[in-house]
C-alpha cells in the first residue's frame, strides 16, 4: 500500500512539473522533485532512483492507469507535455471507474446518520452528479441491509462524538421489561452494530465496579452530555471484549465451555463456509454428510436464537444442560402448533 501511495505522489509530482512550461525539465530535475515531494509527505528521505522515474514516465504514457500522458523528450534531454493543456487530474472516467464510484457512493450513504456524512455530503453529491452525467442512471448492484425505520438512529451522532471526545452522557432509557423510563449517567466506549440494530457499550455510574453494560439505541428516549462529571477512562478493548461472544450480549459471569453441535448434511456446507464463530472447529465428519462442530463461546440470547433458527437442521450434543434447555424450547414451540 505504501508503495502504491508513493507511486501516486511521484505521478502527481511529475505531472505538476511538466505542466510548468517555464522550466526545462531534465530527468535529474524530475528525480529531485519526486524526492522532495516524498520527503514533504512522508517526513523522511526516500531514495528515488533514475530507473524508478523512468518507469513512472513509461507508466504515465501507457493506458494501464488510463493516463495516456503525451510526454515527449526534446533535444534528447528535456521532458514536456506535447499538449500544454494536459494534466492527469483531468482524465475522464471510464465505465468501470463509474461503476466502482456508483457503488462506493451507495455504501457511503449508509453512514448518513453521522455528522461525518455532512462533510462527505458535498463530495458525494458531486460524485453523483459526475456519475449521472457520464452514464445513464441504473439500479445499484450492491445492496446493504438497513432498516430506515429503526428507532434510535437519531442518537448515533451524539453518541459517536461522546466516545471520541470522552464525554459523560445522561441517558433516559426504557428497557422492554421496564414499566417506566429511568435516567442514569453513562460512560460510553463503543458503538456496535449487530443484526441491523445499534448498541452502545460502556459503564453507568452505578456500575463502575461491574462489567461493561450494553444498551440498545432503540430503547434510548433521550441523551445529552453531562459536563459536570469527569469521564472514567477504562482498559476496555473491543478487539478482545467479544472474543467469546456471538452477537452483542457479553455475559456478566462468564462460564465458558465447549459446545458441540451436529449440523445436518443439507446445512453443513453453509456452516463450513460461514462459521458461527472464530473458535469453530470441525471435530467429526459423519458418513451421512452431517458434521459435528465445536465452539468455545458464552451461551447468550444471540447464540440461543442462532441454534433455534436452524430448527431440525442442528442438534446440541454437549453440554447436557444446554441440550436440555434447547429441547424444552423446541417442545414449547411444537405445542404452539398443536393447539
Amino acid at each position: 500500500m505504501a508503495q502504491n501511495k508513493n507511486a501516486l505522489i511521484r505521478y502527481r509530482t511529475i505531472d505538476k512539473c511538466l505542466q510548468n512550461r517555464n522550466k526545462q525539465w531534465t530527468l535529474n530535475d524530475l528525480i529531485e522533485a519526486c524526492s522532495d515531494a516524498l520527503y514533504e509527505y512522508e517526513g523522511r528521505d526516500v531514495n528515488v532512483s533514475k530507473r524508478t522515474v523512468q518507469l513512472d514516465i513509461q507508466m504515465m504514457r501507457s493506458d494501464k492507469l488510463g493516463y495516456n500522458a503525451p510526454i515527449e523528450v526534446y533535444q534528447k534531454k528535456y521532458y514536456h507535455y506535447s499538449d500544454p493543456e494536459y494534466t492527469i487530474t483531468d482524465i475522464p472516467l471510464n465505465e468501470g471507474d463509474m461503476d466502482v464510484l456508483a457503488e462506493t457512493v451507495e455504501m457511503l450513504k449508509q453512514f448518513k446518520d453521522f455528522s461525518l456524512f455532512d462533510e462527505l455530503g458535498g463530495i458525494i453529491h458531486r460524485l453523483e452528479d459526475k456519475i449521472y452525467t457520464e452514464k445513464t442512471n441504473r439500479s445499484p448492484v450492491i445492496h446493504l441491509d438497513k432498516n430506515e425505520n429503526l428507532k434510535g438512529l437519531e442518537h448515533l451522532d451524539t453518541l459517536y462524538h461522546a466516545i471520541v471526545k470522552k464525554m459523560v452522557l445522561k441517558i433516559t432509557y426504557k428497557s422492554f421489561k421496564a414499566k417506566k423510563p429511568h435516567e442514569y449517567i453513562f460512560h460510553p466506549y463503543l458503538l456496535k452494530e449487530f443484526n441491523n440494530r445499534w448498541f452502545l457499550v460502556g459503564k453507568g455510574n452505578k456500575q463502575l465496579n461491574r462489567p461493561f453494560a450494553t444498551i440498545a439505541l432503540d430503547r434510548i428516549i433521550s441523551v445529552e452530555y453531562d459536563t459536570s462529571i469527569n469521564f472514567m477512562y477504562s482498559d476496555f478493548d473491543p478487539e478482545t471484549y467479544y472474543d467469546h461472544t456471538i452477537g452483542v450480549t457479553v455475559m456478566e459471569k462468564r462460564q465458558l465451555c465447549e459446545t458441540r453441535l451436529r449440523i445436518s448434511p443439507s446445512n453443513a456446507p453453509y456452516v463450513i463456509t460461514k462459521p458461527f464463530h472464530a473458535s469453530q472447529k470441525i471435530v467429526q465428519q459423519n458418513e451421512n454428510g452431517s458434521i459435528d462442530i465445536s465452539l468455545f463461546v458464552d451461551y447468550n440470547f444471540e447464540f440461543e436464537r442462532l441454534i433455534l433458527g436452524f430448527g431440525e437442521h442442528i442438534e446440541v450434543l454437549a453440554p447436557k444442560n444446554l441440550r436440555k434447555h434447547i429441547k424444552k424450547k423446541l417442545e414449547k414451540a411444537a405445542e404452539v402448533y398443536e393447539k
